[in-house]
């Protein structure tokens, strides 16, 4: 198996380049000459795309070739496929490719599955369209073909499998504390949850007198999940979350707006569906230890 990645960026706008990374060893039937002629297939398919010349790109698909899009459309021939791409460049001027392969790998010596994901950049800077594709390339007379290509609609990857252990608190929370303070604290996700942003403020007397927004999302290099903190008074800090059972503690490093540097572990404490508890523990300023905060149990805003 081998991943192959061509990336097409602007340099300017109107000028694009590509390059190819190297990935892992061929499995049994694959080899390194083979692989790269399906990467020079890509190279080509790409400059025969920019320059809108749809019987080139359909002389890539065996004779007999098909080609699937999103909609479950089935394209058989090169002559259904060379009309579908000259529809295609009528409608639409100076559109730019990307290819992002994710895995090939070859079934014989002469037949290869391709996965990955195909972006068309319209000019102007709009969003581009997106596909997951599945590619049979076969070997015919020495030269590499496409067989088969299907489209299916394009999913964007998600950390949720990650941050998952944290969708209890999705909703909105209230408090009171002591001195009589109203602290109110929630969760959403962004979207394709991704990330889980919170945000916290505490009122007295409906007067805001401190919130903050902190960013929920995980680390892949570090392998655990981790925040961003943003205070409305200029201040930032992150830190990295871990659970003890139905608690889940978040230890912050922080730098102040006036430049000292404080540190707090918040610890949230699951108690039920609609309950939990809130309390900053281990507290410092600029490596002064501060009492801790007293815990403030909070319900589940209807």
């Amino acid at each position: 198996m081998r991943k192959r990645t061509v990336l097409l960026l602007a340099i300017p706008a109107a000028v694009m380049v590509w390059w190819v990374l190297p990935g892992p060893a061929q499995d049994r039937h694959g080899s390194p000459e083979a692989s790269a002629a399906i990467g020079k297939n890509a190279e080509a398919f790409i400059e025969a795309f920019h320059k809108g010349d749809a019987k080139a790109l359909a002389a890539f698909w065996t004779p007999d070739g098909e080609y699937t899009d999103q909609t479950g459309k089935l394209l058989k021939g090169r002559e259904a496929i060379e009309e579908a791409f000259k529809g295609l460049f009528a409608d639409n001027k100076d559109l730019k490719l990307r290819i992002d392969s994710d895995s090939l790998h070859f079934v014989t010596a002469d037949v290869a599955f391709e996965k990955g994901t195909t972006s068309v950049l319209p000019p102007g800077g709009s969003p581009p369209s997106r596909a997951h594709f599945t590619i049979v390339h076969v070997k015919k007379e020495g030269q590499w073909y496409l067989d088969s290509v299907r489209d299916t609609p394009f999913v964007p990857p998600a950390n949720y499998e990650h941050l998952r252990g944290l969708e209890w608190t999705i909703g909105e929370w209230v408090g009171n504390t002591d001195t009589g303070e109203v602290e109110r604290l929630s969760f959403d996700w962004t979207e394709n949850q991704n990330f889980i942003v919170s945000s916290f403020t505490t009122t007295a007397k409906n007067v805001s007198v401190g919130d903050a927004t902190v960013w929920i999302g995980w680390d892949p290099t570090a392998k655990n999940i981790r925040a961003w903190l943003f205070d409305s008074t200029g201040g930032f800090g992150d830190g990295a979350w871990t659970q003890n059972g139905k608690s889940w503690s978040l230890k912050m490093s922080i730098i102040l707006q006036d430049g000292k540097k404080a540190t707090a572990t918040y610890v949230l404490t699951r108690v039920d569906e609609e309950n939990l508890t809130l309390q900053a523990k281990d507290r410092s300023l600029d490596g002064k230890e501060v009492p801790d905060g007293k815990e403030v149990k909070m319900k589940r805003a209807s």
